[in-house]
């Protein structure tokens, strides 16, 4: 069973991924509203990609004999300068996301609650690969500056992505 901080940390967590969930919609909206859809589909995967991170931790709470509890979600940034600038965003949310996966993980190691250390080194793989992937779209970004044939290039590339479901041992 968690103690009541851990639930209480966790908790937070999951609210958090559903804000993150919130973050990328605005996101996607921006881009649809720009026109460019694969940007758009960008962040579409990613909400599903929140939104399988909100499910996971709820699951696991239901497993620890814990409550899930839902509180408000704060509204998202909807305007941005460019999408260098969404990207840019992104990129320090999922910062935030990574220092508050960490925090949870010091929690549960000082607790010795051995089955959240397990459950949250698989967030920590995720937030390495999520870091990595917005900083390379924001370098390509700034390598592309003005030229539109480059953003209409990544645009497509960004619109080939697609959602896969982690396999979880």
């Amino acid at each position: 069973m968690l103690s009541e901080k851990l639930l209480d940390a966790v908790n937070d967590q999951i609210n958090y991924e559903i804000y993150s969930a919130n973050i990328y919609l605005a996101m996607q909206a921006y881009c649809a509203d720009k026109n460019l859809d694969g940007f758009a589909n960008f962040f579409k995967v990613q909400i599903q990609e929140e939104t399988f991170h909100s499910n996971k931790l709820f699951d696991f709470v239901n497993q620890m004999n814990g409550r899930v509890i839902i509180g408000a979600i704060e509204a998202p940034k909807n305007n941005f300068e460019s999408i260098l600038d969404v990207f840019k965003s992104a990129y320090e949310h999922e910062k935030i996301v990574t220092k508050r996966i960490y925090n949870l993980t010091d929690i549960a190691s000082e607790e010795r609650e051995h089955a959240t250390i397990s459950l949250l080194k698989w967030f920590i793989d995720e937030q390495v690969e999520e870091e990595n992937t917005f900083s390379t779209i924001i370098k390509k970004l700034e390598r592309i500056g003005n030229d539109s044939a480059g953003l209409y290039m990544l645009d497509t590339e960004l619109a080939a992505r697609v959602y896969t479901p982690p396999v979880i041992a």
